[in-house]
């Protein structure tokens, strides 16, 4: 039997991003990122609600500040004392795994989505994602970006501003874009 489009889309393989069941995905988490973007900044146990129907798993004191996005939300695995700070974006067309924890400062972007090279390939509009890990006691400042395919490991900082193209190892500072081990922890 043939793979639907979401799961190809989670197995890193070439998927229809304007596939039905996908795009119906993406409404009904625009409608939950709504309320939740649009909650006052004293309804934390609404916001709580709206991230423990969206995402995959979430652990205790996940703290996310809006406004938020993603994509699905149901490919997001937070794990417990995660603070992600305002502005932050989530492409998860495939698994961003977000360990304990984990601070993240404010305009984080994590993208598991990219499109193919090839100009003519990309025409047809397929598009390939693949996962994010970000381990335990993970800091990533400001402005982080974080590319399809990347693991950051334990206890690892990544500075302000920095493009992560590549994995980054446990226990070191890695700052720059594209970003790079300047000292271990």
């Amino acid at each position: 039997m043939p793979l639907t489009e979401r799961e190809k889309m989670l197995a890193n393989e070439p998927y229809l991003a304007n596939d039905p069941e996908l795009v119906a995905l993406r409404l009904a988490a625009a409608r939950q990122l709504h309320r939740f973007n649009q909650s006052a900044h004293d309804e934390t146990a609404t916001r709580s609600q709206i991230i423990q129907t969206l995402f995959d798993t979430v652990g205790e004191s996940c703290e996310i500040y809006p406004p938020f996005h993603c994509d699905y939300g149901r490919h997001i695995r937070a794990g417990h004392n995660v603070y992600i700070n305002v502005n932050c974006t989530i492409l998860d067309c495939n698994w961003v795994t977000i360990g304990d924890d984990v601070l993240m400062g404010p305009n984080v972007q994590l993208y598991t989505a990219y499109h193919p090279v090839d100009p003519q390939v990309r025409l047809t509009g397929v598009e390939m994602a693949a996962p994010i890990a970000i381990g335990n006691n993970v800091w990533l400042g400001g402005g982080v970006i974080v590319c399809p395919g990347v693991t950051i490991g334990d206890g690892s900082t990544i500075g302000a501003g920095s493009v992560v193209t590549k994995s980054i190892p446990a226990n070191v500072v890695a700052v720059g874009n594209p970003c790079r081990v300047v000292r271990a922890v």
